[in-house]
């Protein structure tokens, strides 16, 4: 029952980051949002969601993980009631950033739950083997649900339907997880450096977002930058310095967290945008419906799904050779996947190469989380579940606007040169999804260094100021 109740938390946390992108143009019309409105009804959540993870996570582990999840879901799902039933623009995006804050709260602790759920190693890797699966398939099925929900409904049931599935849920967690037993709290939840790290975190992905918007050298962009810089320094030099830190800097001596904290970075951009560039390809350029194209993205989840499966019997073969293995499969995919044409169709140019490329995302997943977090003991569980969460969130703000930048530029440049729009932009898409199989096969040569397998051993809980 915590698996179960820890899967559909990280799938709806996901999901909500890309569910809302068919529907904005019905968002834009009802609410008459600005082009600026409309982009943060989704960053409002990603910026939050991004920011608030390490808080959340180490929230869990001083203030008991069953309490922390209960209250995040209920935030979630008050927030998602919320904006179902906005009827300003300015409604939609408080609520979204409502929502972020909420899923800040949950995908750290459910992770968290489950690695402490589940201290026997095979059984750890099979259960995180389905969280991971989990996630995946939120994050490919966003564009699916939300293009089914607004094409047969309409574009708020892209967050009623997050309403009864938190309502179940908690009453799952207050029925089905064990109460904390109650011990004396150990440390204090340090407030200052929260505060640095999440407004250093949330400065630093508000910047790439204006980035899309105005350029790298814009004045508002390097603002942000140097605001994000100056306060991610302030946090480490807190940490370094405080009694009961936010994030020990001791924990990043345990390698295995550091290298899957930076693989993870390293490919957290390719997959959404992937599924950013197909789904604009199926709609702009092969001239799918919403609910075609959503429909058409289906294979990315059946072979996330399937990827995950194949996951947890492969890592126990071997963490290393699994997470290379799928990076490759990925890689050798999206160099398939960057030959799309505007009249070579859908089923061997997409699908096939499409669900591959997911399969191997699929894969390779499963072998950073348990990097990440079989080395850090119980104490840590929730602190190292929010900084895998926080590397993949950052890492895939700064993949997904680089490669949205090259796709532009080398669109730009063929219309220039007076090639038609939907060859310039397909060719566009192609050389991004191009750089994501590179940035594939250089994260499978990173994952050299990764250990060959778990100890299965906890590290003695530090004292307080380590």
């Amino acid at each position: 029952m915590a698996l179960a109740i820890a899967c559909a938390t990280q799938f709806i946390c996901v999901l909500d980051v890309s569910i809302v992108n068919v529907a904005l143009p019905a968002m834009r019309t009802d609410l008459s949002l600005s082009p600026v409105g409309l982009q943060w009804v989704v960053n409002g959540y990603t910026l939050t969601f991004a920011g608030f993870l390490l808080l959340g996570g180490r929230a869990a582990d001083l203030l008991g993980r069953r309490n922390v999840f209960i209250a995040g879901l209920a935030l979630f799902t008050l927030a998602s009631l919320a904006a179902g039933c906005a009827q300003e623009g300015w409604q939609l995006v408080a609520a979204r950033v409502v929502q972020g804050l909420g899923g800040a709260v949950l995908a750290p602790t459910a992770l968290s739950l489950i690695t402490t759920t589940f201290t026997e190693p095979a059984a750890r890797a099979r259960a995180l083997a389905v969280l991971t699966g989990a996630a995946g398939a939120g994050g490919a099925l966003g564009g699916v649900i939300g293009g089914v929900l607004t094409g047969l409904l309409n574009w708020r049931w892209v967050f009623f339907v997050n309403v009864p599935l938190g309502a179940l849920l908690v009453v799952g967690a207050l029925t089905a997880l064990p109460a904390a037993v109650r011990q004396p709290l150990r440390g204090r939840l340090d407030l200052p450096g929260s505060a640095t790290v999440t407004t250093g975190t949330a400065a630093l992905v508000a910047a790439i977002v204006v980035s899309e918007q105005r350029g790298w050298t814009s004045a508002s962009t390097l603002l942000l930058l140097a605001v994000a810089v100056l306060l991610l320094t302030a946090f480490v030099l807190r940490e370094r310095r405080a009694a009961h830190p936010l994030v020990p800097l001791a924990v990043f001596r345990v390698r295995s967290l550091a290298l899957a904290n930076g693989l993870s970075a390293l490919i957290g951009g390719v997959l959404p945008a992937t599924m950013f560039f197909l789904s604009l390809h199926l709609q702009q350029v092969l001239g799918m419906s919403p609910l075609r194209a959503g429909l058409a993205l289906l294979p990315s989840a059946v072979g996330i799904a399937a990827g995950a499966w194949a996951a947890s019997r492969l890592v126990a073969r071997g963490a290393k050779a699994t997470f290379i293995g799928g990076c490759l499969l990925s890689g050798v995919s999206l160099a398939w996947l960057s030959g799309i044409d505007p009249d070579a169709g859908y089923a061997l140019p997409v699908a096939v190469p499409l669900f591959t490329a997911m399969f191997g995302f699929g894969v390779s997943g499963l072998p950073l989380t348990v990097a990440a977090t079989s080395g850090v003991g119980p104490h840590w569980a929730g602190l190292a579940s929010g900084l895998l969460n926080t590397a993949k969130q950052v890492g895939g703000a700064v993949g997904l606007a680089a490669l949205v930048t090259i796709a532009a530029t080398r669109t730009a440049g063929l219309t220039g040169g007076g090639a038609p729009e939907d060859v310039a932009t397909t060719s566009g898409f192609g050389t991004a999804l191009l750089v994501g199989a590179a940035i594939m096969v250089l994260a499978a040569l990173g994952g050299s260094a990764l250990p060959r397998a778990s100890r299965g051993r906890a590290r003695p809980e530090p004292v307080a100021g380590t």
